[in-house]
């Protein structure tokens, strides 16, 4: 079922679990997310970046993909399909075919404009039913093309973005995207503590979820963090299974080419990593 994400982060922070936004890629990407979240009753985000979203052959392709699997698949969890990290033009795109929630990262803007360009979108957003999520201060790492380093955003600035009317907020605490390096100084839990008293309880987001040790990740929730992102970790066990596959000569026997078969291992180590996420952050049969 496609709803926005506003109700299932509300439940959320007030049941002090998080809900995963895992970013899709492609069919297989998608099938199984969703059926791994319909497994384990829980609700789920799928994310969408520009990148990705233009991969699939734009964002009306994906959101119709999204909604006929959805169907034909039976799911009965709620599931909202989420922009990630997007401009203030991909955003507009993905309000007018069909998505369900968008994010817009104005963080790379002076606050000004970030105040001003979001304020537009929250406006447009909520008239079409769609929760929005904004960004203060970069997070770090790379996405897209964009290169952030883990910065901690400023409680000040988060509390100005919040009071648009945002529906969730994400905001840097030392987090960034990909592979963490190992002189990594882990999360910034005093900076969320401020973001989260001066965002009045507003759900918050972390960016860059692969790789935060999973103690970490559970402080990060218990402190207001109702939404992690993963990105990275599914595309690595994806990519895992399926070099073992091919290494294990798999491709060579009988139809073993065929893409059903040659993607099958990966969609399936894909199922496995976000089973293992859903279990971490607490949201099994919060549906």
């Amino acid at each position: 079922m496609l709803v926005n994400a506003t109700n299932m982060l509300l439940k959320a922070r007030d049941g002090h679990y998080g809900v995963g936004q895992f970013n899709i890629n492609n069919l297989e990407w998608t099938k199984s997310i969703l059926l791994t979240a319909q497994e384990m009753n829980s609700p789920v985000i799928l994310g969408v970046s520009e990148g990705a979203g233009k991969y699939m052959a734009g964002f009306k392709v994906v959101a119709a993909m999204v909604r006929a699997m959805d169907e034909s698949l039976g799911i009965t969890v709620p599931v909202a399909l989420h922009l990630d990290h997007g401009t203030y033009e991909g955003a507009k795109a993905c309000i007018e075919a069909g998505f369900t929630s968008i994010m817009f990262d104005g963080s790379h803007y002076p606050i000004e404009e970030n105040v001003a360009k979001t304020t537009e979108l929250v406006a447009m957003a909520h008239d079409h039913g769609l929760s929005i999520e904004a960004e203060v201060g970069s997070i770090g790492g790379e996405e897209d093309g964009v290169v952030g380093a883990g910065e901690v955003a400023d409680p000040a600035e988060c509390a100005k973005i919040t009071a648009l009317g945002i529906d969730f907020l994400a905001a840097g605490i030392g987090n960034i995207h990909g592979k963490y390096p190992a002189n990594w100084k882990g999360l910034d839990f005093d900076a969320l503590e401020k973001i989260h008293q001066a965002t009045g309880n507003i759900p918050l987001v972390l960016h860059g979820g692969t790789g935060i040790p999973e103690e970490m990740v559970r402080k990060a929730i218990s402190l207001g963090v109702s939404k992690i992102n993963v990105n990275t970790e599914c595309q690595l066990s994806f990519a895992d299974a399926t070099r073992k596959y091919i290494e294990a000569g798999k491709d060579l026997q009988g139809k073993g080419y065929d893409p059903r078969k040659l993607l099958a291992p990966g969609a399936e180590a894909i199922k496995a990593t976000v089973r293992e996420k859903i279990e971490l952050f607490g949201s099994a049969n919060k549906a």
